[in-house]
């Protein structure tokens, strides 16, 4: 057996960042800018109110309460010839160009009308109150963001608005994910004798999505090793990158073990890694049309599958993707119940249920309260820890990291891996 470290540093040291590529602003969500984007206009363009209300001159209001003639409306979006003299006003939306003359907008709360076109000014206003001037959030040929930020749905209205049409990215990995096996079933048929549900391939295109990669649903391969390497080689040039579930260990009909060993010769890497669940593991980097095609060929068993995407495959496509954090956030919490192991020379990773102590207030306290010695959540094994025991991952918010030993007691600290992506919030992701 091999560190799990020793696995994971080689695993990252094949799946280097993909190749810069240029892609039009609206397909860049969730790709991770490869140089700085510059500003293309002025954010705003053009000076606009920042209020529904009056366009005025500031001096005309210093004795408020006041009287002004309105002499026009403008609304956002659209042209005027407006201007504004000594005691006028024009009535003005947010948005909206401000008319020559004024150098203030009066909120239309401080103002009430009055008869014959005028408006009451109720409260005075400083010269360039409420007035949003050209370039007053970033001018054109100013950096809106910089290489190294990933692209959110804020991070897309800045690049949007500062009128950046083309950027240079590092993409989203497309990653192709197929199952083996004779015995899985499609989900909806009917299960026949000695079948299950393949629930790996759902379960993995999902881990892959949920870790801001594009997933490629690749099918479900037979135990047939000319099936699956005619299927992996026609997947070379569609995807950067293949998770394979099943066949990794030494079966006799374990098909993945046989067409790696086929189609990566002496590169593949077989690997015993000393954790429980997910010991058996494979790597290997192909050649594809497009350059090197890292492959990942995970256990069988849906709960070591999971295990072996949480530690190996997420942080590598992460790094693919040249996201600055890999890895899931990791905390200290206090066991709520005892955790058991038994000595084996592995590490476990046992299901867990997290919950707050406390009550509301306790939620976020994270690490640094857990090394204070009171952490703000505690955690408790989630029944059944078979790695064929799916129901229990889906049940669990993480996975409590356990050296080797006899486990952990009940009120002591213990570090858990948060899987749960509705609790992601309330710790700190790590890099």
């Amino acid at each position: 057996m091999i560190p799990l470290d020793e696995a994971q540093a080689l695993v990252l040291h094949a799946c280097a960042p993909l190749p810069p590529a240029q892609v039009s602003v609206t397909d860049a969500l969730g790709c991770v800018l490869a140089a700085p984007a510059l500003a293309q206009v002025d954010v705003p363009p053009f000076t606009n109110s920042a209020m529904d209300g009056y366009a005025v001159r500031a001096a005309d209001t210093a004795g408020a309460p006041v009287t002004l003639e309105v002499v026009g409306r403008i609304l956002a979006g659209s042209t005027h010839d407006c201007e504004v003299g000594p005691g006028e006003a024009v009535r003005i939306m947010t948005g909206a160009p401000v008319p020559v003359g004024a150098d203030a907008v009066c909120m239309v709360e401080q103002t009430r009308s009055a008869a014959d076109d005028r408006v009451v000014v109720e409260a005075a206003v400083a010269p360039g109150e409420n007035v949003r001037a050209p370039g007053g959030d970033v001018h054109a040929g100013e950096m809106v963001l910089d290489a190294g930020t990933e692209v959110g749905p804020t991070q897309l209205a800045a690049l949007v608005s500062a009128g950046c049409g083309m950027l240079e990215v590092h993409p989203r990995p497309r990653v192709g994910v197929i199952s083996t096996g004779d015995e899985l079933v499609d989900p909806g048929l009917a299960l026949g004798p000695a079948q299950i549900f393949d629930s790996n391939r759902p379960m993995l295109i999902s881990l892959v999505e949920e870790s801001g990669c594009r997933a490629v649903d690749l099918g479900r391969s037979p135990d047939d090793d000319d099936a699956l390497a005619s299927r992996i080689s026609a997947a070379l040039d569609k995807v950067d990158a293949l998770v394979l579930s099943g066949g990794v260990s030494v079966g006799d009909v374990d098909v993945v073990r046989i067409v790696l060993d086929r189609l990566g010769g002496a590169a593949t890497r077989w690997m015993q890694i000393a954790i429980r669940p997910a010991k058996p593991f494979s790597f290997s980097v192909l050649a594809g049309p497009a350059g090197a095609v890292p492959v990942f060929g995970l256990p069988g068993n849906p709960v070591s599958s999971a295990v072996s995407f949480e530690l190996l495959v997420r942080p590598a496509l992460r790094r693919m993707a040249s996201r600055r954090v890999t890895g899931r956030p990791r905390v200290v919490v206090r066991a709520e119940a005892p955790l058991r192991r038994r000595p084996d020379g592995k590490t476990h990773f046992v299901r867990v249920q997290l919950e707050p102590l406390g009550g509301a207030d306790a939620r976020g306290a994270g690490l640094g309260a857990a090394e204070a010695g009171a952490p703000g959540w505690g955690a408790r094994p989630c029944p059944g820890q078979g790695s064929h025991q799916i129901r229990s991952m889906g049940l669990a918010d993480g996975l409590a990291v356990l050296a080797d030993g006899d486990g952990v007691d009940a009120g002591r600290l213990v570090e858990v891996l948060v899987t749960n992506p509705a609790l992601a919030g309330a710790f700190v992701a790590t890099p």
